[in-house]
């Protein structure tokens, strides 16, 4: 008997030692698990920010874009009144010029003849 107690003894110890790395596994799988639920409401929280700073960005380029355009519009309307400001100049000296000759018409046919 002896040797079935030294047997049996021996398959205890064996067995606890099982059991007592079974628990350790079973602790750190429940660990793990937690980890992982933690890692995914973190990538949740992580991923709706992200939706809500694309959103932000969309809005900003498309103000961007509308700013852009308007820019273009005001160019355009600022180079049409820049081209009237000059067509009106060079009438104004194209007027400047007959009233000058007239003048100078009206005097020499007045003064001189």
């Amino acid at each position: 008997m002896d040797r079935n107690t030294d047997w049996n003894a021996q398959n205890r110890q064996t067995v606890l030692q099982g059991k007592a790395i079974l628990e350790r596994t079973g602790d750190s799988i429940a660990r793990s698990e937690q980890i992982a639920i933690e890692t995914e409401t973190i990538g949740t929280e992580v991923l709706s920010e992200l939706d809500g700073q694309r959103e932000t960005l969309l809005r900003a380029k498309n103000r961007l874009t509308s700013g852009d355009e308007q820019l273009a519009s005001s160019r355009r309307i600022l180079r049409q009144i820049s081209r009237g400001v000059l067509y009106n100049k060079l009438i104004l000296i194209v007027i400047i010029i007959l009233e000058v000759v007239i003048a100078g018409a009206i005097t020499y046919v007045r003064f001189i003849k």
